[in-house]
């Protein structure tokens, strides 16, 4: 049994199709938001929706790509015409490719910057004027404000070999976090913005990284997440309602005081 922590509030996930951007926008609309949940894969997103709705949560879903400029500034707006306004902005769509940097294509640099790094700046740019916007009615009428939380890794905090690439973005993902923090709060908006950093979660990403090629923190190699978690510091992988859980809580005002700050749910992987 959830709280409702979120209630009256509006959030966008993007990536919401599956793993962790699914059970997050599960979570939030468990909490009381109404959600806009975006992905490509149109099939998922709207079976993101229908769990939501299913349950009496509120929920739509439009097909997105996320280094779309055009697309981000029509659903920003299409969400606050829906559902009166934006609160919460998950940054969560991502790829993941492994391989040594001598064999990596730059087409194949260049698509992870776009999806993991572009994606994340583009939300961030067309969010922020909606949050800024005072509220006009309910309990938060006058006030404006919002949650930004961008999903990084533990490939953000330390390198890991193969995965040169996915890392450049998670890191460049947790410090553009730590500047627009910054920002906003020098323009006292009210908005917040924070990364989190998730460690061996068991989620589709794993399917696009072939095993060969992955070397994490620790220098472990193995063909899943599952197996992989068997060697963190808790024995276990996390799953993507572990997360969902973090998000929530930096989407709600229990984490008012919290911005430009990292919130790792990794098991353990990086405090060793």
């Amino acid at each position: 049994m959830t709280s409702q922590r979120l209630q009256g509030q509006t959030a966008f996930v993007t990536g919401a199709a599956s793993g962790i951007g699914r059970a997050t926008a599960i979570r939030l609309a468990e909490e009381g938001a109404a959600v806009m949940v975006t992905d490509i894969d149109v099939e998922g997103g709207k079976a993101t929706v229908a769990a939501i709705t299913g349950a009496g949560g509120r929920a739509e879903f439009a097909e997105q790509d996320v280094m779309d400029e055009a697309r981000w500034a029509a659903l920003v707006e299409q969400t606050v015409s829906l559902f009166g306004r934006l609160d919460i902005l998950v940054n969560n769509a991502g790829i993941g490719v492994g391989g040594p940097v001598t064999d990596m294509t730059l087409e194949t640099w260049n698509k992870l910057m776009g999806i993991n790094v572009t994606g994340v700046f583009l939300g961030t740019k067309h969010a922020l004027p909606a949050m800024r916007t005072p509220r006009t009615d309910g309990p938060f009428a006058g006030r404006s404000g919002g949650s930004i939380i961008n999903i990084s890794s533990v490939a953000g905090l330390a390198g890991a070999a193969t995965m040169s690439g996915y890392c450049a973005t998670k890191g460049a993902v947790r410090l553009f976090t730590k500047a627009v923090a910054m920002e906003c709060a020098a323009a006292r908006d009210g908005v917040r913005v924070n990364s989190v950093h998730p460690g061996i979660i068991v989620t589709p990403i794993w399917d696009s990284i072939a095993a060969s090629d992955v070397d994490l923190i620790d220098g472990s190699n193995a063909l899943t997440a599952e197996q992989i978690g068997l060697a963190s510091p808790v024995g276990y992988p996390g799953t993507p309602e572990d997360v969902a859980a973090g998000i929530a809580f930096l989407a709600s005002e229990d984490s008012r005081y919290m911005t430009g700050s990292e919130l790792v749910i990794d098991g353990g992987w990086t405090a060793h």
